[in-house]
């Protein structure tokens, strides 16, 4: 069969049978805030919303089966929490206690982890790490006080189950008044789904580690490029990539060749609804619950105010598009007040394919659903690439746009500058004067030299590469390092709204534990996407050692990506003050999205001992080898495995 043809029938398919209404007997295992309904005969708006309530302790069980379910317009094997997937709802009151029971009814050894909740750490859920796992028939049971607000998820932490469909939304209710007086609440849990054995996928990853990708360049796009540029500079740019084995549209390792994009556990042609009346104040609690996919969301017609993000309240910032990492949460309110639908439209960052639902005044209306947008391209920004060596040829940097003429003057051997002499302490904020917006990859300029080695608007250089370049565990290193928490995500640049960046996130109470660090940790992303080797500082998980965070100090985290893919990292146990020159109003952030070629500066109070996880949450990234264990030693000692 053609490679590609085989998604693309299928969603023929699923057009054709939401348009007939056979989709609507595929949602029977659907928890009942993601059931809707093909044409708006069985919506259920009330269950669709966060049901609230009293403040209580909860006491709750979770069963985790393999089930043969229907989903996505297919059958196929998923791992269910009482019977569905996504999972139930979990909802507890901060001040109050969680009693949760995890009952394994499959054949293997399984986990569910309390993501971004602040817990015991033998109750973290992390086999491995924090416990042996739970084998079959055996019940595990968490007992912990609820002492944080707000959206948050679950998920096994067990080879590849979380994949097929292990998990759920957590909600925590705040103890006190938000201020956000929302009149509606509805989880929106983003995942992607495959009908391929993840197993069986990883395997062609590591076969060919752009297997999934069909829209890399070809002859065709070089002999553009050569008419374009001209035959040196085209040349050269190929070259450029070449010596990194990667391409300029390298944007996600798995793509809508075999994933279907899915709102509450809802295929787009289903199209999740959530009622509203008009006028009122609906919170839409965001979580990227997928394996390996990057979402840009918007509502076309409806301003976004995000007012919480990986569960932590914010200053209100309102805004029209935000970008959402994989394990990331962001809570947004809208006010629709017209009598009409709208699209809540999650774009991948690919560009392959979206989830997508609609909220609505009544069922069974729907919002045009926006087509999807030109797919980006890396840049030389994202290479890491030391652009003030270039010969710029006498180009206008300041904020013009840059000619084809004078992009052939580059000297693209910048990629290949070694860092001798250069170290992590010589810093260089004389990078800034190249920010000026020059072209990108999906805007006006797209195309004019056709490869994607452009500049764009981007965050000062902050630091050099040292000498290390972390062994045959990474093919690249980022020669030199940016702040880059000002810059739109990777396909936002020239959306022509307001996009949320993480400069923008502010803390709505001031930082708690003003000491200054004891320590820095400085920790590089790693990988060789020839082998598919994903690593940190070069060195796999197996051959790793625990990263100590002394109990009770101030830390600095230093996070250098090296490779030229986002990853999104996270941090089990505690949270992380993200320093993007808020003040003393730094934002938590449980999970941190680092950008190619960035350097991401970070402040943890080692408060809660144990053994942790962390690690990136692209699944793939993590099952190969980017993963580590924090280790806050106790002062006593006993509480540490």
């Amino acid at each position: 069969m053609n490679r590609h043809s085989h998604d693309s029938d299928r969603r023929r398919l699923l057009r054709a049978m939401g348009a007939t209404g056979l989709l609507a007997g595929f949602n029977a295992l659907l928890p009942a805030y993601a059931r809707s309904s093909i044409g708006g005969s069985h919506l259920n708006a009330a269950a669709a919303q966060v049901p609230g309530g009293k403040p209580r302790d909860v006491v709750m069980d979770f069963h985790v089966r393999r089930e043969t379910i229907d989903i996505a317009g297919g059958r196929a094997s998923a791992i269910t929490l009482n019977h569905l997937t996504p999972g139930p709802i979990l909802e507890l009151w901060e001040g109050k206690n969680a009693h949760l029971r995890v009952h394994n009814h499959l054949d293997e050894s399984t986990s569910i982890h309390w993501h971004g909740i602040l817990l015991p750490f033998q109750m973290d859920g992390v086999p491995g790490v924090a416990f042996p796992g739970i084998d079959p028939g055996d019940t595990f049971e968490v007992d912990f006080p609820v002492r944080q607000a707000g959206t948050y998820w679950y998920h096994s932490h067990s080879g590849l189950q979380e994949q097929v469909g292990q998990t759920g939304p957590t909600v925590i209710h705040s103890a006190e008044d938000d201020g956000i007086n929302a009149d509606r609440e509805y989880v929106i849990v983003l995942n992607d789904w495959t009908f391929e054995d993840p197993h069986r996928l990883l395997a062609k990853l590591k076969e060919m580690s752009d297997y999934y990708n069909f829209s890399e360049r070809t002859v065709g796009d070089l002999m553009e490029d050569v008419s374009k540029s001209g035959v040196q500079a085209a040349l050269r740019d190929r070259l450029a990539w070449g010596n990194m084995r990667m391409s300029p549209r390298d944007i996600a390792d798995v793509t809508g060749y075999t994933y279907s994009y899915l709102m509450n556990g809802m295929h787009p042609e289903s199209n999740w609804t959530g009622l509203f009346t008009p006028g009122e104040r609906i919170r839409l609690r965001v979580i990227n619950a997928s394996s390996m996919t990057y979402f840009n969301v918007r509502l076309p017609g409806l301003a976004m105010t995000v007012v919480a993000a990986d569960g932590k309240e914010i200053q209100p910032v309102e805004t029209d598009e935000f970008q959402i990492g994989v394990a990331e949460t962001f809570d947004v309110v809208v006010q629709p007040k017209a009598d009409q639908a709208y699209t809540i439209m999650a774009e991948t960052m690919d560009r392959s394919g979206y989830a997508r639902g609609t909220l609505a005044p009544r069922a069974g209306m729907m919002a045009p659903v926006p087509a999807l947008r030109e797919q980006p391209q890396r840049t030389m920004v994202d290479m890491g690439m030391d652009m003030s060596k270039m010969d710029m040829g006498g180009m206008k940097m300041g904020g013009g746009s840059m000619g084809h003429g004078s992009m052939k003057q580059m000297d693209m051997s910048g990629s290949s500058q070694g860092p001798a002499g250069m170290s992590h302490k010589d810093h260089d904020m004389g990078g800034s004067k190249m920010s000026g917006k020059m072209a990108h990859g999906t805007g006006a300029m797209a195309g004019s030299m056709g490869t994607g080695a452009m500049m764009e608007q981007s965050g000062p250089i902050i630091a050099r590469h040292g000498p290390d370049h972390h062994g045959p565990g990474n093919l690249t290193v980022a020669n030199v390092e940016r702040y880059r928490l000002g810059e739109r995500g990777t396909g936002l640049e020239d959306v022509n709204h307001r996009v949320l960046t993480y400069s923008q996130l502010r803390n709505v109470v001031p930082m708690q534990d003003r000491r200054d660090p004891s320590r820095t940790i400085e920790v590089h992303l790693t990988g060789n996407m020839d082998r598919y080797m994903w690593s940190f500082d070069g060195v796999k998980y197996s051959n790793a050692t625990p990263i100590e965070f002394p109990y009770g100090e101030r830390i600095r985290l230093i996070l250098v990506n090296d490779t030229m893919m986002e990853h999104p990292i996270h941090l089990h146990g505690m949270f992380m003050e993200l320093e993007n020159k808020q003040d003393d109003y730094l934002p938590f952030k449980h999970t941190i999205s680092v950008m190619p070629g960035s350097r991401v500066s970070l402040l943890i109070t080692a408060d809660e001992p144990g053994r942790w996880a962390f690690h990136c949450h692209l699944l793939y990234h993590m099952e190969m080898g980017m993963f580590r264990v924090v280790r806050v030693s106790d002062q006593s000692g006993d509480k540490n495995a």
